[in-house]
């Protein structure tokens, strides 16, 4: 029987990313959260669950019951109240319970920075957590990294809404201080090579990207990748405090953790010690790359895209309730105010688009590839799965997804509308066009449950 692991933190975004790797790798895995709601169920299957906080030594005790390795993936930047004494509560309670049940061994990922009176307390704690983890007697291998680049890393979103929705930034200095960015692909390899590591005593190692850049580069990249037009200027005057606060006007997401993320970010995050690459054989890929990566992952509904999902159970086979999803468009319209469609299409061609021409290549067959009207297939599995990606000029890009399961005697219809959006003018139409996408989505779907148990009634 393989041995156990702990992951600690599979709510947060590495954490996350981590246990899926490790489930795909066949390992065993136990999974420590205060709110375990918040798993999902694909990431869950085959991993073992323990309810509770490292901040409960009980519970921290229970979860590294026969754990050989353990993953220590907690921050508490979001408390608040004190988030460096949670930190070393937390950690003071996962050493002891590491040193008294025999755990092999503990990989931490802490943050880069060089140890300095003037560090961050958000760094210096992650700097301290290591330490209370070495205090153990139980060999730590701890990484210390820079951003993460991936869709849902904290760093990233951060990037992505600025980006995104500020065709001019007035900002701040820390704009311009060099970081070494690592992509999310390669910090979870760092994190499995860690497992098979001759590990005596503890190690530490600095691990980034093949590039360093400022904040204020990897946000021209973003831009350039997605072909947005933005001027940055920075300015010397927003403090810490007032950069959050521009933050939080942003997006919400920084309202409590913003002053903290900007005060590590003012520090310098570079690869000083290149140990990790004597030591691993991964070769980390430079930001262009990470952004790139990134950017496609969450392609179909990652990421920031919106998304509009409807469903519905019909009393149909599989095949009975797919067959309206298979022959829709073309002479069979879509199945809710077509009129709307045709609208769609002129006003389509008036912007320089193909608008809803040619139709469809056959009535009742589909395939990758195949133009139905203003869409294009871009994925299909006969009786299960179609997936449209839309031909319209658009600020951004679309699709329209249909799935179809079976559930006991019945079938599950679900439709879901995904609208990556290109920038401010992009949200704009999302925002503007999201009352009739909702009622023409909404009696679309209702229109197909009927057709396929056996109505013929088409709303024009």
């Amino acid at each position: 029987m393989k041995p156990l692991i702990l992951v600690t933190g599979a709510t947060g975004y590495v954490g996350g990313q981590l246990l899926q790797a490790l489930l795909a790798a066949g390992h065993r895995v136990r999974c420590l959260a205060r709110r375990p709601e918040s798993l999902r169920i694909p990431e869950m299957a085959g991993a073992e669950l323990v309810a509770g906080d490292v901040l409960d030594p009980a519970c921290v005790r229970a979860a590294l019951a026969e754990v050989r390795t353990a993953f220590y993936l907690v921050h508490s930047m979001g408390s608040a109240g004190s988030f460096e004494e949670e930190d070393r509560r937390a950690a003071g309670n996962f050493a002891d319970a590491a040193r008294d049940l025999g755990v092999s061994r503990i990989v931490y990922l802490g943050g880069l920075g060089a140890s300095s009176p003037t560090l961050s307390p958000h760094l210096r704690s992650r700097h301290e957590v290591g330490e209370i983890l070495r205090s153990s007697g139980v060999p730590v291998i701890e990484f210390r990294a820079s951003v993460v680049i991936g869709s849902g890393s904290l760093s990233f979103e951060m990037i992505r809404s600025l980006v995104e929705l500020l065709p001019l930034m007035i900002a701040p200095r820390w704009v311009a201080i060099p970081a070494q960015p690592i992509a999310i692909r390669d910090l979870l390899e760092y994190l499995l090579a860690a497992l098979d590591l001759p590990c005596e005593r503890s190690r530490v190692f600095e691990i980034g990207g093949a590039d360093q850049v400022s904040y204020g580069g990897l946000m021209r990249e973003y831009a350039r990748q997605r072909g947005l037009k933005r001027l940055i200027i920075p300015v010397p005057v927003l403090t810490p405090r007032l950069s959050s606060l521009w933050l939080g006007l942003v997006t919400p997401l920084y309202v409590r953790v913003g002053r903290k993320l900007i005060d590590s970010i003012r520090h310098p995050t570079v690869v000083r010690d290149r140990s990790a690459l004597a030591e691993f054989t991964v070769r980390p890929v430079g930001y262009r790359e990470a952004i790139a990566a990134a950017l496609r992952a969450e392609d179909h509904g990652g990421g920031g895209a919106f998304v509009h999902s409807l469903e519905t159970t019909v009393n149909a086979s599989p095949e009975q309730a797919f067959a309206p999803i298979r022959r829709i468009g073309g002479a069979t319209g879509w199945y809710y105010a077509n009129w709307l469609w045709r609208l769609r299409g002129i006003v389509d061609i008036w912007m320089g688009g193909l608008g809803l021409s040619p139709g469809r290549r056959h009535p009742d067959q589909l395939q990758v590839g195949d133009v139905v009207d203003c869409w294009n297939v871009e994925a299909y599995e006969a009786n299960h799965r179609l997936l449209l990606a839309a031909r319209m000029r658009l600020p951004g890009r679309a699709w329209l997804e249909f799935r179809v399961d079976r559930s006991d005697s019945h079938s599950v219809i679900r439709q879901t509308a995904i609208f990556d959006a290109r920038g401010l003018l992009g949200r704009a139409y999302w925002y503007v066009t999201y009352p009739v996408h909702r009622i023409l989505f909404a009696g679309m779907l209702k229109q197909i449950g009927r057709v396929a148990q056996g109505s013929s009634e088409v709303v024009v």
